[in-house]
């Protein structure tokens, strides 16, 4: 129907994104949770949960977020929830140059700068690097320009031929925690973006002369998976940590990590001392 005797009949917007139903039914299937399993975590019947699922109930906004928590939905995800249940989104998204998160980046840069002589940066969800300390820079020394030019991926500097994989001595090793981790965080996050890379990084070439079984044996991969790598200051072996809010309620806050790196051993201590004097 059209404009019939002075009436405008206005037609519903056609839905784009998933309804809400199928969409809790698409994460507590990446959860590994039934109905059942839900419904207790949730402490609602199975019912509900069936109700909710199949659209014969709608979710409260309270109920969407309630979920969303069970199920350990990601902030951004938790927005798309509330929108397909027709509410608004709540948790907010700033940019990291916004005055909300002033003090936040100030707590980034102290992390950074409090870790020298080892070096450490901030990424984003995507793996996008946010900042970096003094000590990164002389460790990619020789990577292509390419692969330096802003936005610039630090997975993708980590295992293409032309940035750091042909100094990795356990490239094999390193190429695998990295891709299982994130394979991890596609599974987690379902972002479409990681996926991609994923399926990238995956397509990558060996860099050329590699030796799979170089690196295997040393280091400590019996703790943790090490990162060993040719620099100019001789071979230098690392372990990592993550650092992220643990507490952010605001979407970019609650994607932002923050990769330090350890040396492995005090040969490699001592070589990043004197590359980077206090």
């Amino acid at each position: 129907m059209g404009e019939s005797a002075g009436r405008t009949t206005i037609r519903p917007i056609a839905r784009t994104a998933p309804p809400v139903g199928k969409l809790l039914r698409q994460w507590r299937r990446r959860r590994g949770f039934s109905q059942l399993d839900l419904a207790c975590e949730a402490d609602i019947s199975t019912r509900h949960v069936s109700f909710l699922e199949t659209g014969r109930s709608l979710p409260s906004r309270s109920m969407v977020i309630h979920l969303a928590e069970r199920l350990d939905i990601p902030l951004r995800e938790r927005n798309g929830l509330l929108m397909a249940a027709g509410y608004a989104p709540v948790y907010p998204e700033h940019g990291l140059d916004d005055p909300a998160l002033i003090a936040a980046r100030k707590a980034v840069d102290l992390v950074l700068t409090g870790h020298e002589p080892y070096p450490a940066l901030a990424v984003d969800r995507h793996w996008t690097l946010v900042a970096a300390n003094r000590a990164v820079a002389p460790l990619l020394a020789g990577v292509a320009e390419e692969l330096l030019r802003p936005p610039v991926n630090v997975l993708r500097l980590s295992l293409h031929p032309a940035g750091l994989a042909a100094r990795i001595v356990n490239f094999s090793q390193w190429r695998g925690h990295v891709l299982t981790r994130l394979a991890r965080q596609v599974d987690v996050s379902a972002d479409p973006v990681l996926a991609s890379l994923h399926a990238e990084l995956k397509a990558l070439p060996a860099p050329e002369a590699f030796d799979p079984k170089a690196g295997m044996a040393e280091g400590h991969a019996d703790v943790v998976i090490p990162l060993r790598l040719r620099t100019d200051a001789g071979l230098l072996s690392f372990f990592s940590t993550t650092t992220v809010f643990g507490t952010a309620v605001d979407v970019t806050l609650s994607e932002l990590a923050i990769e330090a790196f350890f040396p492995a051993d005090a040969a490699a201590a001592d070589a990043l001392r004197r590359t980077l004097p206090p």
